[in-house]
């Protein structure tokens, strides 16, 4: 029982945090998926993945309902938990590519916790229909329309997929070392002309209460940050892979201020996304 929990916990995990964004209410569900599963009577159970898996469904819908009525309150804009992929540590999680990609959570939040739940379960860990028909409470033709709709959704708001880590790497180092620097033109030269910044503070500590669009705007509000940054201390900053793009995670005076990372699409950056919210930043390290 044990060894088929430890096998599939991975799973469990990336299952449970492309539903709610957050690496701590990911981890708590495993946690209590793990008491469920060791009540179960093994003997019983003829696919331990696909039950596992509808145990930590279950779990993390009702942990999304929850969720979503305290993000209601939430101040300022909401970004998920950053997720460091740089290492592929397959004992944390599975999640590669797009589906972890802050752009793609941010299209999953607009979707409803059921839709959700279908749409990761289908479409990033290829489960049967009656599987997820099973981990969801619905049936099977239920699950299809419900696929379907979310699928089309997705869609609709991916229009392009962002690119590889590799690729995109250098394209956000120069951006870095411009914003570093204060090169407020390089900074617009790599910024796509609807680039856009999120901030997320969670009213803990200051951030950008709104989303800054455009390409001059953003390049500005980047030089201002990082100057006013150095006001305050030591600035320090580590580059890595974070929810599958390039990102910096930056700290002043030895701790962890912030991590932003970076989307490019075609050569060019679309999307900066800096987390500030402390409760966000504790999976991390410098």
């Amino acid at each position: 029982m044990t060894d088929d929990f430890v096998e599939h916990r991975p799973l469990l995990f990336s299952i449970a945090y492309e539903i709610l964004g957050s690496v701590a209410d990911a981890e708590d569900v495993v946690s209590d998926s793990w008491l469920r599963w060791r009540d179960v009577d093994q003997a019983s159970v003829a696919n331990p993945r696909a039950y596992l898996a509808r145990i930590v469904t279950r779990q993390a819908l009702n942990t999304a309902r929850s969720a979503a009525r305290r993000r209601e309150d939430y101040v300022g804009p909401w970004l998920p938990e950053p997720l460091e992929t740089a290492s592929g540590d397959a004992l944390d999680h599975v999640l590669t590519g797009e589906a972890v990609t802050t752009a793609m959570l941010l299209v999953l939040e607009s979707l409803t916790p059921a839709e959700r739940a279908v749409f990761v379960l289908r479409e990033v860990f290829a489960f049967e229909y009656s599987e997820i028909a099973a981990a969801v409470d619905k049936t099977e033709p239920a699950v299809r329309q419900i696929a379907s709709r979310a699928r089309n959704h997705v869609r609709a708001r991916r229009s392009a997929a962002v690119a590889e880590p590799s690729q995109a790497q250098a394209v956000a180092e120069q951006f870095l070392a411009s914003a570093i620097t204060g090169d407020v033109q390089g900074l617009m030269d790599a910024l796509a002309p609807g680039a856009v910044f999120l901030g997320d503070g969670g009213g803990v500590v200051s951030a950008a209460r709104r989303p800054v669009h455009g390409a001059d705007r953003v390049a500005r509000l980047l030089v201002g940050l990082l100057a006013k940054g150095t006001g305050m201390g030591e600035l320090g900053f580590r580059m890595t892979v974070v929810n599958g793009m390039p990102a910096v995670i930056s700290s002043i005076d030895g701790a962890i201020d912030n991590v932003t990372c970076i989307e490019v699409v075609d050569a060019q950056v679309t999307a900066v996304y800096a987390v500030r919210n402390p409760a966000k930043l504790r999976s991390l390290s410098l």
